[in-house]
């Protein structure tokens, strides 16, 4: 069976009116997204979390900030950014998260008159040490507990990133997250890179998409929603259904009942 979650949403800021929601729609888990003020670790109020998480009989998983960049130059900044990772991972342990959600940073890039040039490329010795050094203190810092940090596709991925994902992916507490939306608005670009670590896929961000139009909900958009869902189950990933608004959450989990694909039947 696959666990369905949904993301903290703009509509609901206050925890307990997402936790509802989720029991209300019969999904299993709600993502805390730290790119909101309310979910940065010093707000979080973990007696709170566990209190709300008993009495809606779910759990969450938590999406790291988006602009998390631990590999950044200035040490001032990849160290606030790695405090960051390790205090979500202390929460975690605590509220027994399994699942931790990270992007790639690109970084800075130069335009020049004929290209792009990524600085992560042009110093790819420092960044590759510094992404190095960032999945040794993961695993010192996760031990034996049961939580991975799954990175998740994005823009698609340059040849440096593929580098640093190859490398993260030697630690068994890395894994990944498949967002077939992002995925698909690039023209499957990523698919690629993914199914050739298709035994590390772990969590899937689920929502449809057109080409150039993201984040829609289950059955509007152009997605092959039916091979993912397949994808999924054969790789005992759970799922969050990543609209963005409550709407778009209905109408999804409408859509997953209606196909018969809900979690009960997976």
């Amino acid at each position: 069976m696959t666990d369905l979650g949904m993301p903290t949403l703009i509509e609901i800021p206050d925890i307990e009116g997402c936790a509802a929601l989720c029991a209300e729609l019969g999904l299993q888990f709600v993502e805390l997204n730290m790119n909101m003020p309310q979910y940065q670790t010093h707000c979080l109020d973990l007696d709170r979390l566990t209190s709300l998480s008993e009495k809606y009989n779910i759990y969450y998983t938590i999406h790291l900030d988006e602009n998390l960049n631990v590999s950044d130059f200035n040490p001032l900044v990849a160290d606030a950014y790695l405090q960051t990772v390790w205090e979500t991972i202390h929460i975690a342990k605590l509220l027994h998260i399994p699942v931790l959600n990270m992007h790639l940073s690109q970084g800075v890039y130069f335009t020049l008159p004929d290209k792009k040039v990524f600085l992560f490329a042009e110093y790819s010795k420092q960044y590759l040490q510094s992404m190095r050094l960032f999945r040794e203190e993961c695993e010192k810092m996760i031990g034996s507990h049961n939580i991975r940090i799954c990175v998740e596709n994005s823009s698609g991925y340059t040849a440096f990133q593929q580098q640093a994902l190859d490398l993260l992916l030697e630690s068994p507490v890395f894994a990944l997250t498949f967002d077939i939306g992002h995925n698909h608005c690039i023209g499957g670009a990523d698919e690629t890179v993914i199914l050739q670590h298709r035994d590390r896929l772990y969590h899937f961000h689920f929502h449809d998409a057109l080409a150039k139009k993201d984040h829609l909900p289950l059955g509007t958009g152009e997605v092959e929603l039916s091979k993912y869902l397949h994808m999924a189950e054969q790789t005992g990933s759970r799922i969050v259904l990543e609209t963005k608004t409550v709407s778009g959450l209905r109408e999804s989990v409408r859509w997953m009942g209606t196909d018969g694909l809900c979690s009960k039947n997976i």
